[in-house]
């Protein structure tokens, strides 16, 4: 038995490669996609990707497999330095896209070797390498990442041609150390549509960083389909016949994405290829790569698509609080007041515990002291629901506000502005206990800290309604991560965050990458509640002492005072 950590491997080096891509902000909505960068600039440079050496001459077996692993962090040219320790039939075969398996570190890896490294020829040509590693998560052929952990194996198969031992037998995929996989594997958000064609939903996907990265993007879009939890509540306008007719997506120096698709698209009718058009150009942009636009063609010539408008998110105002004979936006360092609200709000004479206003600013759902859940807006204040021990509301961007027990995870109701109550059905069905909820601002997703057989996972779950846009069930629950102990809040951080207080003795604040892996960071001393925004450094947190404090840098900063309540918005 070797160590990976009683020998240092020969001649891995790490290097840092070329430039760094840069985000855009927004999605497109209507009209073509701004560029970002100088004409002729490269849109897909690679960002600081590790590189790894071949395999050395007279490395013993479980030498070459150790060097073999550890090439898995260089993904360049299909993993051509990583082929170099196998057989030449095996490297013709092997599969390193089938999936990645992330462990602990590869410091921690022990490698069995059926012959000692330092054996002698007459000791056999064939050697057995067996690989243990502690395994976190994983992501699949699509792209898709999961928490996994499990103690797992390798078996590999090396044999000595040449004088020189390679590999002979491997499994298909690769396995990365959790510390250097952000570095070789970045998170790209594929969009699609909701029920109703207005709105795009991310769905996060892993891929190597590296130069083909459009069409590695636009290849799982257009042949692809939405992770299983999600498929439920979202559609492509991508018809199944419709494929690439390259497999290239170049971006030229006018940053044109040219896309060329089989013969199956040009008799699509005007509205399909624009809402093609307008879901691709969404889900490049939202890569980081700047594209003016995704043009189409088919054998050569450019197939003519516009654009659909989408629901636009409103414009981001400062924290809404509550102080005393004040209620609305921080602006300035003002409190400017939410007409038809505002008022409302005010008049309460009970505690209020949160408030969650409307994406329009028309009403805010309320929960006051006495548990219970109301609406106030527009000169009303109606209890919508009365039941014990309710968690915190949460309004959908089609104004239901979402209330549950947190002891009956299944009484999950969607309340209407009509104050009709619509129970949900399919609400966390292995859940004991529910104790947040929050519903994304596409209104396609909701998110939820429940527990299940004595453990706390925060989840996620699609949302799935009627012709009418009522929500009539939850899709099947989607595990993200498993939690330490009670959250004291739970809110959206952009599309595809979520941000997380947790109510211990040692407050923190968690980011969760909906499909990802997730970071916590000290919460500011005493912190009671917290609210989102469409920007994940947006996040803000409630002192115990009425301060609000937001980020700043790598730090917290108190930016306002003399607050009772922080509010959320809708779908944040």
């Amino acid at each position: 038995m070797t160590s990976r950590g009683s020998r240092a491997l020969r001649g891995l080096a790490v290097a840092v490669a070329a430039l760094l891509l840069t985000a855009c902000t927004g999605l497109p909505t209507t009209g073509d996609v701004q560029p970002g960068l100088a004409l002729g600039a490269s849109p897909e440079d690679p960002d600081f990707l590790p590189l790894a050496s071949g395999p050395v001459d007279g490395a013993g077996p479980a030498a070459i497999v150790e060097g073999f692993m550890e090439a898995a962090i260089t993904p360049a040219d299909n993993w051509d330095t990583a082929r170099g320790f196998l057989t030449p039939e095996l490297a013709a075969t092997w599969r390193p896209n089938t999936g990645v398996s992330i462990d602990v570190s590869a410091a921690t890896r022990s490698f069995a070797s059926s012959l000692e490294e330092d054996a002698e020829s007459e000791d056999g040509d064939t050697a057995d390498v067996r690989v243990r590693f502690d395994q976190v998560a994983s992501v699949d052929a699509t792209g898709a990442y999961a928490e996994e952990s499990s103690a797992s194996n390798s078996a590999f198969v090396v044999t000595r041609r040449d004088g020189q031992w390679r590999i002979a037998e491997a499994p298909d995929g690769v396995v990365i150390d959790e510390s250097r996989f952000s570095r070789v594997y970045d998170d790209y958000a594929l969009q699609y549509y909701d029920q109703t064609w207005e709105r795009l939903v991310p769905d996060v996907r892993w891929y190597p960083r590296r130069a083909t990265i459009a069409t590695t993007i636009t290849q799982s879009l257009i042949g692809g389909a939405p992770s299983p939890w999600l498929d439920p509540a979202v559609q492509s306008a991508f018809p199944p016949g419709v494929q690439l007719a390259r497999d290239a997506v170049p971006i030229d120096l006018d940053q044109v994405a040219d896309v060329a698709l089989n013969r199956a698209a040009a008799s699509l009718d005007a509205t399909t290829l624009a809402r093609m058009r307008t879901q691709l150009q969404a889900t490049l942009v939202a890569a980081g790569l700047q594209i003016s636009q995704v043009r189409f063609s088919v054998d050569g010539r450019a197939i003519d698509a516009g654009v659909v408008k989408l629901v636009e998110e409103p414009t981001e105002s400062g924290s809404l609080v509550l102080k005393a004979g004040e209620f609305g936006a921080v602006v300035g360092g003002e409190v400017t007041p939410i007409p038809g609200v505002t008022d409302e709000i005010l008049a309460i004479p009970q505690q209020i515990l949160s408030i969650d206003v409307a994406v329009d600013d028309s009403h805010a759902a309320v929960q006051l002291a006495d548990g219970h859940v109301y609406l106030a807006g527009d000169g009303t204040f109606d209890e919508l629901d009365q039941r014990a021990g309710l968690v915190r509301p949460s309004l959908d961007p089609l104004d239901y506000t979402w209330s549950v027990p947190g002891g009956e995870p299944s009484g999950l109701q969607a309340i209407g502005s009509d104050v009709v109550a619509r129970q949900v059905a399919g609400a966390w069905p292995e859940a004991s206990q529910v104790s947040a909820l929050r519903v994304s601002s596409d209104g396609a997703r909701v998110a939820a800290v429940i527990v299940v057989g004595g453990e706390r996972w925060l989840v996620i779950s699609s949302v799935v309604r009627d012709d009418a846009g009522v929500p009539v069930e939850l899709g099947e629950t989607e595990r993200l991560a498993q939690l330490d102990g009670p959250v004291a809040g739970l809110v959206w951080l952009g599309a595809d965050r979520l941000g997380l207080l947790s109510a211990g003795e040692d407050r923190v604040v968690r980011t969760q990458i909906v499909g990802g892996p997730g970071a916590a960071e000290a919460a500011p001393t005493g912190a009671v509640s917290i609210a989102g925004s469409r920007a994940a450094a947006g996040v803000r947190v409630l002192g115990a002492e009425g301060a609000v404090f937001a980020r700043s840098g790598s730090a917290w900063s108190e930016s306002t005072v003399g607050v009772i309540v922080l509010a959320t918005r809708a779908g944040r």
